[in-house]
C-alpha cells in the first residue's frame, strides 16, 4: 500500500506589492511506500517545505491529487477540491500523518509531559491516565524519560526537538513528515535528534524527510529526491544520488554542499 501519493501537484503564491505570481510547486508526482524512508534535498526556495505542508493540508494546492494510505483526499482543479468527503473523515485520515517542524513550538508554560499529552487527550479523546502513560513511554523512547517534569526553557534545543517528535508520535501516526528538523539546532545538538529519527526508521516508520543533513540521507534513506525551483529533477537511491547523480543540477548542488 502507498502511504503517500501525489500526482501533478501544483501551487502558486500570488505576489503582493507588484510582485508577480510565484510557482512554488510544479507538477509534483511522488509515491512513498509503507515503511519507506524518503529524503527530499535541494536548495532553499525549492518548494520542499511547501510540499510537506500541502500533504498535511497546512497549505492548499491549486492542481493535483493527494492520496494518504491509498485514499484520495484532494483532487484539486483551479484551487477547488473535487473530492466530496465529510470534514471529519478527511480529518481522521490526516491524523495518520504526524509532522515535526524546524521550530519546536512547545507550550512554554507546560511541562514536557503535558506538551506531549495535550493532543491525545483533546483529539484522540484519551483519558488523563492513558495519555500520561502513553506520553511517558514515548518520552522514554526518545531518551527523555528523566525530563518529563521539566519546562521547555530548561531543555536544550535538541531536547526540545525530541519532545516535538514525541508529541507527534503520541498521536500514533502511520506516517511521519519531518521539515528540516535539525536546521534550528546548534551543530553539536543535531546528532541526538538524528539518532531518534534513525531509531524510528529502524522500527519501520514510514518517513518523508526534508533535510540538509546529507549524511543522514545517505545512511537512512531508501530513496532521495532532489527538488529545484518547485520541481522534482531527480529521484534515486542514495548510492546513485550521491555517487553518480544523473542530473547536472543535482551534481552542482551536491558539489556545493558536500
Amino acid at each position: 500500500m502507498s502511504m503517500i501519493k501525489t500526482t501533478g501537484v501544483c501551487k502558486t503564491f500570488h505576489g503582493s506589492q507588484g510582485r508577480g505570481p510565484l510557482e512554488v510547486l510544479k507538477n509534483i508526482s511522488l509515491t512513498v511506500e509503507q515503511r519507506e524512508v524518503v529524503c527530499i534535498i535541494g536548495p532553499s526556495g525549492a518548494g520542499k517545505s511547501t510540499y510537506l505542508r500541502a500533504l498535511n493540508h497546512l497549505e492548499t494546492i491549486d492542481e493535483g491529487q493527494i492520496f494518504i494510505e491509498d485514499k484520495l483526499l484532494f483532487d484539486c482543479h483551479h484551487g477547488i477540491n473535487k473530492v466530496k468527503m465529510h470534514h471529519d473523515e478527511r480529518g481522521k485520515a490526516l491524523l495518520e500523518v504526524g509532522m515535526v517542524f524546524q521550530r519546536f513550538n512547545l507550550f512554554p508554560h507546560k511541562t514536557t509531559i503535558e506538551n506531549v499529552m495535550l493532543a491525545p487527550m483533546h483529539v484522540r479523546k484519551l483519558s488523563l491516565e492513558e495519555a500520561r502513560e502513553r506520553s511517558k513511554q514515548i518520552l522514554e523512547r526518545v531518551g527523555l524519560g528523566d525530563k518529563i517534569d521539566a519546562y521547555p526553557a530548561q531543555l536544550s534545543g535538541g531536547q526540545q526537538q525530541r519532545v516535538a517528535i514525541a508529541r507527534a508520535l503520541a498521536m500514533e501516526p502511520r506516517i511521519m513528515l519531518f521539515d528540516e528538523p535539525t536546521s534550528a539546532l546548534d551543530p553539536e545538538l543535531v546528532g541526538e535528534v538524528l539518532a531518534v529519527m534513525k531509531q524510528l526508521a529502524g522500527q519501520g516508520m514510514t518517513m518523508l524527510v526534508v533535510t540538509h543533513e546529507m549524511g543522514f540521507a545517505k545512511e537512512v534513506a531508501d530513496r532521495v529526491v532532489f527538488m529545484f525551483e518547485g520541481a522534482i529533477l531527480e529521484t534515486n537511491s542514495p548510492e546513485v544520488m550521491f555517487n553518480k547523480p544523473e542530473n547536472d543540477r543535482t551534481r552542482q548542488f551536491l558539489q556545493s554542499v558536500l
